[in-house]
């Protein structure tokens, strides 16, 4: 049987280090010493994170693969109860490009570092320029829209959800992120109409080099009642060049989306799509190891450390998710076949200890399951997608000749 490749984006998993984190910010404080796994193992190992777990963080299997290693090689400094081990073939990664967003960090993974700057509303309220917002209108049918601001789009969605089913506008929001969200109830405005209307105002915002449009659905019918639902979509840019899932598929092997990788890359290269929520996914994942076929590639992302934990800055709940993946992967590791190839990796960080809401620019770890100890020492995100072609031996220029788009 031929092998096969699971790559798995464990969204926002930094391990501090990146040499250029003092450019970057967090409510006007740079990045600077922002380190994600590091801090939540201090946390831990301290009493400060024992809510609904308890003790030092515990990730046995993720730490028999290196994790230690790579946190220390990252940093320079030993994560509490994240030991470094003897063999393995682990790396640390560095993103060239300058976003520390969604798009820049798995574009770079699949081998297409982003040369240009991504497009930014930074204005805190009347976020968006008026002829955005009435184009935006133009197309949802309203005369007009909620929010407008940069915010938590659970606390959005109680501020305004009311108003939203009563009126029908939508809830616009932005963030430190290149990002245009819309929120909008599934049965009051409707799951389908939100979608179509992202996806048609979404080329409105990706000509300004905005990375995403993002439908944010969510039900309820009061202000104490309301929440999102696991129908999230992301309208991205699609990739200027080709990238490891179009040389994959090129080459004639299957390709397999989880999570919202399908999303990111606008299904460029994929074949199959499957979601749902991190533990839906987590099954996905499983059968994939299960029952897919030889040569087949397999790009997940498990978003909800970033999107439920680092970006409210839980570190109780980053924790617990940590510990919830740790014990679920290492259910799936012992069925991989001899000749599989499966890689941990990160997009960026979210230091749940940080200031502000956003991002933190952080090295990632680079972990590889089933292969012979070799240590990979610094790598460069784009090399994540060479390790992936040469396990499944093929060979493509654009890996070597493609530096940026």
């Amino acid at each position: 049987m031929k092998g096969r490749v699971f790559l798995i984006v464990m969204d926002s998993v930094g391990i501090g280090g990146a040499p250029d984190a003092d450019q970057y910010f967090n409510d006007g404080v740079p990045d600077t010493g922002a380190n994600t796994l590091l801090h939540i193992a201090e946390a831990c190992a301290i009493g400060q994170a024992d809510i609904h777990r308890e003790g030092p963080l515990n990730l046995p299997h993720l730490t028999a693969l290196g994790l230690g290693n790579a946190i220390e090689l990252a940093c320079g400094q030993r994560a509490p109860g994240i030991e470094p081990v003897i063999g393995g073939t682990w790396g640390v990664a560095s993103e060239t490009s300058r976003g520390k967003d969604t798009p820049s960090g798995h574009w770079e993974l699949a081998g297409l570092p982003v040369a240009w700057e991504w497009h930014y509303f930074k204005d805190k309220t009347q976020s968006f320029p008026e002829e955005l917002i009435k184009s935006f209108c133009e197309i949802a049918g309203t005369d007009g829209i909620l929010g407008n601001c940069h915010g938590s789009g659970t606390e959005l969605i109680r501020d305004f959800g009311e108003q939203h089913c009563a009126s029908g506008w939508p809830i616009c929001y932005t963030s430190a992120d290149s990002v245009f969200q819309v929120a909008a109830h599934e049965t009051h405005f409707g799951l389908n109409r939100l979608n179509e209307l992202c996806a048609r105002f979404a080329p409105e915002v990706h000509h300004l080099k905005v990375g995403r449009v993002i439908a944010r659905p969510f039900l309820g019918e009061t202000a104490d009642t309301f929440y999102r639902t696991e129908n999230r979509r992301d309208f991205a840019l699609v990739p200027p060049n080709k990238v490891l899932t179009n040389w994959v598929q090129d080459a004639g092997h299957p390709v397999t989306a989880i999570g919202k990788i399908g999303d990111i890359f606008s299904m460029q290269g994929i074949d199959k799509v499957l979601k749902g929520s991190d533990s839906t996914l987590m099954t996905h994942l499983a059968t994939e190891v299960a029952l897919a076929e030889g040569g087949s590639f397999i790009f997940a992302n498990f978003v909800e450390f970033d999107s439920r934990f680092g970006h409210r800055r839980d570190i109780a709940g980053y924790a617990r998710a940590l510990e919830w993946f740790d014990q679920e992967i290492g259910q799936i590791l012992p069925q991989l076949k001899a000749n599989d190839l499966m890689i941990f990796t990160a997009d960026h960080g979210n230091d749940p200890s940080w200031i502000g809401t956003d991002h933190t620019r952080e090295r990632v770890p680079v972990l590889c399951a089933t292969r012979p100890s070799n240590p990979l020492g610094h790598i460069s995100f784009k090399d994540v997608a060479k390790l992936v072609l040469c396990h499944l031996n093929i060979a493509h220029p654009a890996v070597e000749d493609q530096n940026a788009v």
